[in-house]
């Protein structure tokens, strides 16, 4: 396996936990909530939380690609590589997750309605801002 396939396959590996940390963040925070989880109020967590979230929804509604999906994908024919079939079995597993072949509207409501839920979330389970002595 050359450099450009290594280099695509460590691309889907940081967009895999990019979702496992947009969704497993809001799913802490509602865990959080119920069980009194002190650091799901961190303001740090809940900013870049947030962030990573608008982000996604952004891209969506401007109709714009995600950067890492690009990356990939131009990494894999740099390495000669078909997207979908000559990649390793990880990749394989983490775009299974990733990539579904459903309709633009469908991700559309799903990211601009999960970030309104995110940014719910902030009145619902308020961040602790502490200030500086």
């Amino acid at each position: 396996m050359g450099f450009f396939a290594i280099a695509a396959d460590m691309i889907v590996t940081v967009h895999f936990f990019y979702l496992l940390f947009t969704v497993g963040g809001a799913l802490a925070i509602i865990a959080g909530a119920a069980t009194k989880w002190e650091w799901i109020r961190n303001a740090r967590f809940r900013v870049l939380h947030l962030f990573a979230v608008v982000l996604v929804a952004v891209e969506a509604l401007l109709g714009i690609w995600c950067p890492l999906t690009i990356w990939e994908i131009r990494l894999r024919q740099r390495a000669g590589q078909q997207v979908d079939s000559d990649i390793s079995f990880v990749a394989r597993l983490f775009r299974a997750v990733l990539f579904y072949d459903l309709p633009d509207w469908f991700f559309l409501t799903l990211y601009v309605g999960f970030a309104l839920f995110v940014v719910g979330m902030l009145f619902v389970v308020p961040p602790v801002w502490r200030s500086r002595k």
